[in-house]
């Protein structure tokens, strides 16, 4: 009996020694398994592996990838858009922002459905592997800068605010990041393109003409070899990114342009005075008396030349030009004052309203007294017209105060250009590094 149970206790031992291998056989069997790794062994003659075609690991990776709301509702405005993943900034001070394929994204790529063009909330998103993309999926090679915005994409200084964190990124690069394409959106509808003004400085600072992606009519999604996402324009960057992507901007547009100073030039501390004028809309109402008062102040001052220009008969690098010869910008509120950007640092801005914009237009008409802070420049000052008749019971500046021309006041005009003038002056005669800057060929660094 004692050796009986002796024999049996042996045998348990065995048997449970067994356990742990058995254990770890199964365990890999499951695994492999679920690889897909069994299934030529175990297919049928004629039969495919997810009975479509195709290996069943990556068909079940292609069909978890999630479309979500490309404008998410319940989310606040700056996190709507791809509300799922958080942006950064990286370094810190520039401009937040998402990078696919990448840790965040689980080294995903970025697709989109996106076949509206008015309702945000209609087109999606899906993140997916790059060998298991959705169904039907177009992939697009190279890297695709993504750009989302509150604003207006072609409006001119709604439009660069939506640039310079792409200007700033590229630079970043070492000026290799350059984009195989853009996909532009506003609130998450699609938008097709740009202004022109806006598409020349875009391929001026990358180097590469802009293609922007259409999508489709269908659902057919869209998948991005590589993307980056800005989808807060310039919100986050500190003044030192922007100035610096500012200026990188102002530079590769001089270049693109061919603007190259004349180093030989004796009269550095020349002052350059521009009259931007406008037609229609908020145009000065007597250009000739405005033209009169500004030439004759500049005449008191030695080596001031004065020039007067439309911007709606300059090409774009006519304007590169005419800007990058300007110390003083003089014009009235209205989109050519974007042209500012490519002037020197340091340079300055007189801007003039019609009656009506100080009381009813808000905050939005500081627009360009805001530009010229973030690009460098001196905001000397704003002129309200304080006559013109009124809209009574109107609180809308579009119905009638916003396109009204504008008047002038001599004797205001001529003291206001007197301190600009010869502050301008003063600045220059002392050597700033702006006009030494000047008097150099442009040499945009890539950091």
């Amino acid at each position: 009996m004692k050796k009986s149970r002796e024999g049996n206790l042996k045998h348990v031992k065995g048997s449970l020694c067994l356990v742990p291998p058995l254990l770890l056989a199964v365990f890999f069997y499951l695994q492999f398994q679920t690889l897909g790794l069994f299934s030529p062994i175990f297919r049928c003659g004629g039969q495919s592996a997810g009975g479509g075609g195709g290996d069943d690991y990556v068909d079940r990776l292609r069909a978890s990838a999630t479309f979500l709301p490309l404008k998410d509702t319940r989310e606040w405005a700056e996190t709507w858009f791809i509300s799922t993943l958080d942006d950064t900034s990286e370094p810190e001070g520039e401009a937040k922002n998402i990078v696919f394929p990448s840790a965040a994204s689980a080294g995903r790529l970025l697709c989109m459905s996106a076949p509206s063009r008015r309702d945000g909330t209609r087109n999606a998103y899906a993140l997916a592997w790059r060998d298991a993309l959705p169904g039907g999926a177009e992939l697009r090679p190279g890297l695709a800068y993504v750009s989302e915005t509150a604003y207006d994409h072609s409006n001119l200084w709604h439009g660069i605010s939506a640039l310079i964190p792409f200007a700033s990124w590229h630079a970043r690069s070492g000026c290799r990041a350059r984009p195989a394409r853009w996909a532009l959106f506003h609130h998450g509808e699609v938008r097709l393109g740009m202004s022109p003004w806006l598409t020349s400085l875009a391929e001026a600072t990358t180097g590469v003409g802009m293609v922007v992606e259409t999508f489709n009519a269908s659902d057919v999604p869209v998948c991005f070899e590589e993307a980056v996402v800005f989808r807060r324009n310039m919100a986050g960057m500190t003044r030192e990114r922007l100035l610096a992507a500012f200026d990188f901007m102002r530079c590769k547009a001089r270049a693109q342009c061919g603007v190259v100073a004349d180093v030989s030039d004796p009269d550095s501390a020349a002052v350059r005075v521009t009259i931007l004028f406008r037609t229609g809309a908020r145009a000065f109402k007597d250009e000739a008396a405005v033209t009169r008062v500004f030439k004759s102040e500049c005449a008191r001052v030695a080596g001031c030349a004065l020039t007067t220009a439309r911007s709606d008969n300059l090409a774009f690098c006519d304007q590169v030009k005419l800007m990058s010869g300007t110390d003083v910008l003089i014009s009235s509120h209205g989109a050519q004052m974007t042209n500012l950007v490519f002037m020197d640092r340091n340079s300055s801005i007189m801007e003039f309203y019609p009656k009506g914009w100080r009381e009813r237009a808000g905050g939005g008409q500081f627009v360009y007294r805001w530009g010229a802070d973030r690009s460098g420049m001196r905001h000397e000052g704003s002129w309200w017209d304080p006559h013109g008749e009124p809209c009574p019971g109107s609180p809308d500046i579009l119905s009638c105060y916003k396109n009204r021309q504008i008047g002038h006041d001599e004797a205001y005009f001529a003291q206001w250009a007197a301190r600009v003038f010869a502050a301008a002056k003063e600045r220059k005669a002392g050597g700033s590094p702006a006009s030494t800057r000047r008097r150099e060929a442009p040499t945009c660094q890539c950091s």
